[in-house]
């Protein structure tokens, strides 16, 4: 701690040094586009934040779903913890198709900063358990998370997802696909904006 703060002093008393970090911390700041906020309707204890990019272990650990003992496997695109009442979706918006099977090229993109498009699995029906869990969300009292990424992979690494937070069913439409246009709780930012809307 001394040697910080020996450091930290000979730094400020150096106006060269000085002028040097207050141009660095002033130029990040500037580029600032978003500042992270807690999930607090996930619980006070959620590690996860709106906006903040996470793997795929990361987000099953925040949620429980991987422990110390127990990774869980995971391959779907939507998560489903019935205990919490929580459905996530991890969804992936430009699918190239080595990838994804024809079966698989869902719709997804955001409408607005508000609204966004989401396509269910190709079996999924209208009547079926979870199209009515989904076109029933608010009776029923669940929520649901949304994860998205751009690509699969970039740079031959395996992309994060960024959290776009909560949603509630807004309106929906077709069987099998089903389509559903969802209501984001906390409106997207420009920088998601970006990559989520389809032009």
């Amino acid at each position: 701690m001394r040697d910080f703060l020996e450091w930290l002093y000979w730094a400020i008393d150096d106006p060269f040094l000085y002028g040097e970090l207050m141009g660095l911390l002033d130029y990040q700041y500037v580029k600032i586009d978003f500042v992270d906020k807690s999930l607090v309707e996930l619980g006070n204890d959620s590690p996860l934040d709106l906006y903040c990019s996470y793997t795929s272990d990361q987000i099953l650990v925040a949620l429980g779903k991987h422990t110390e003992n127990k990774k869980s496997s995971f391959r779907e695109g939507v998560l489903y913890l019935s205990e919490k009442k929580l459905d996530v979706f991890f969804v992936t918006l430009n699918k190239s198709e080595k990838d994804y099977s024809p079966s698989t090229m869902y719709q997804d993109y955001s409408i607005n900063e508000e609204l966004f498009h989401w396509q269910f699995q190709s079996r999924t029906t209208e009547e079926s358990v979870t199209g009515q869990r989904y076109i029933n969300q608010s009776f029923n009292g669940g929520n649901v998370l949304f994860f998205v990424r751009e690509y699969k992979e970039e740079e031959k690494l395996t992309s994060p997802y960024t959290c776009l937070g909560l949603a509630d069913f807004q309106s929906h439409y077709g069987s099998a696909p089903i389509s559903i246009v969802w209501k984001m709780k906390e409106s997207l930012p420009g920088f998601v904006m970006k990559k989520t809307v389809k032009v």
